[in-house]
């Protein structure tokens, strides 16, 4: 049976936020379109989804998986410490094709860090991404939709010939900006260092952190 496939009123949202709720929450498998590409969304509080998820990307198991979120206000909830440089990119580039990379707090689940301590956000800057999130009222995991190392899609179409029956819902709202994905950064430390250039170019990154700095001194 291929993936069921509900169209996006925008008028009328919670016909098709309710149904994405009902798969979610029984530990199904969701694409859903994101302010870059389609994206797969499990439960991040689920082992067993997160370990579904692997299998239907065909992804290694020590491939940390990011998630997306609502909200800054959320990340409180994921990491353990939040530098004053990753305040001042979130402030700037958030809602936004831009990943941060923290450490993880104390129980987050080892399918998501895959043992690396670290978990990667973001707060996506589509507006029906963040209402979808929202009326879900959790997280979810953001890999996009496809096989590892395939292309990754800007439309409903491509999920389905991409993943065809390992994903239960694919929540179509026409096609995603697409062209590159989020840059993501790590924020660990005082000095953030750029993991991979997408959406957001390195030097806007550096202009900010330097900027900032500047600022603070007197």
């Amino acid at each position: 049976m291929t993936a069921e496939i509900i169209k996006l009123d925008l008028a009328h949202t919670e016909t098709a936020f309710s149904r994405c709720r009902e798969v979610v929450r029984a530990g199904g498998v969701l694409a859903y379109p994101t302010d870059t590409f389609y994206g797969l969304g499990v439960d991040p509080h689920d082992p067993r989804a997160i370990q579904r998820l692997f299998v239907v990307k065909g992804r290694q198991a020590d491939q940390p998986i990011l998630l997306l979120l609502a909200d800054a206000g959320a990340v409180k909830d994921w990491v353990a410490a939040v530098t004053p440089q990753a305040e001042r990119l979130m402030q700037r580039f958030w809602p936004g094709p831009l990943t941060l990379v923290f450490t993880a707090k104390a129980g987050v689940p080892a399918e998501l860090t895959a043992g690396t301590g670290t978990i990667g956000l973001r707060v996506p800057g589509s507006a029906i991404t963040r209402q979808l999130l929202a009326f879900l009222g959790t997280a979810l995991t953001g890999t996009s939709a496809n096989r590892s190392g395939a292309q990754s899609p800007a439309t409903a179409v491509q999920v389905v010939e991409s993943l065809g029956t390992g994903v239960d819902l694919v929540l179509d709202s026409g096609s995603t900006a697409g062209n590159r994905p989020s840059t993501v950064v790590d924020v660990r430390n005082e000095s953030p260092t750029v993991i991979r250039e997408g959406a957001i170019l390195a030097r806007d990154i550096a202009a900010q952190a330097l900027n900032s700095f500047t600022k603070a001194v007197p």
